[in-house]
């Protein structure tokens, strides 16, 4: 059973970044799910500092940087693979990525945000029994801020609802952080920047 190392939300956090590092050869695969960066700043510093890890890597854009900000910072990364409405096999896993914040931020015109609908058509590829990296919790699992408001995305959750991962990986609600749950039986993990080890079981499915 693969052991796989989970984060999301680094934010630029050096020392969170060389800790994820000094962790990840205990890993079979290193799962970033979003925000290495903020506000669509300075993205490459943490990138180079994470392209130390030779272990396989899947990573999402958060809503903090877009896709295409994140397949350029990591073009000398050899063992990342940046997904986004697509998926990679790894260490006998698929994986499938979808990034961004769901559904719309209130943050403005800086935050890589996609409606609902939007998702929809990124998830429609998604198959079953996959690792589902998305930065964006399901609505009503691990993502409540700090005030206790659920933000997270109803179509995140049809998805798991529909194709039974064997594991979701999220981030993006900070007040979630670290937090684990399961929804339809899929383990549903909101990573944050400490770094969570998981040894992937079967499939989601009952």
């Amino acid at each position: 059973m693969p052991t796989l190392l989970l984060f999301s939300d680094v934010h630029g956090d050096r020392e969170a970044c060389r800790r994820l590092v000094e962790q990840a050869g205990q890993a079979d695969v290193v799962v970033g799910a979003g925000d290495f960066c903020v506000m669509r700043r300075n993205l490459q510093a943490p990138i180079d500092l994470l392209s130390a890890i030779e272990t396989p890597t899947v990573l999402v854009p958060g809503n903090a940087e877009t896709e295409e900000e994140l397949r350029a910072a990591c073009a000398d990364w050899s063992s990342a693979h940046v997904l986004h409405g697509d998926e990679c096999t790894l260490a006998g896993l698929s994986f499938y990525g979808i990034g961004g914040g769901i559904p719309v931020t209130p943050f403005g015109p800086w935050s890589y945000d996609f409606s609902e609908e939007q998702a929809e058509e990124l998830l429609e590829e998604c198959p079953e029994e996959a690792v589902l990296v998305s930065h964006s919790p399901p609505k009503g699992v691990v993502d409540r801020d700090s005030k206790g408001q659920s933000l997270g995305s109803t179509t995140i959750r049809s998805t798991i609802k529909e194709q039974y991962p064997r594991l979701t990986v999220c981030g993006h609600i900070h007040g979630s952080w670290g937090q684990e749950d399961s929804l339809a039986s899929t383990p549903v993990v909101n990573a944050g920047p400490e770094g969570l080890f998981w040894e992937v079981s079967g499939a989601g499915r009952d």
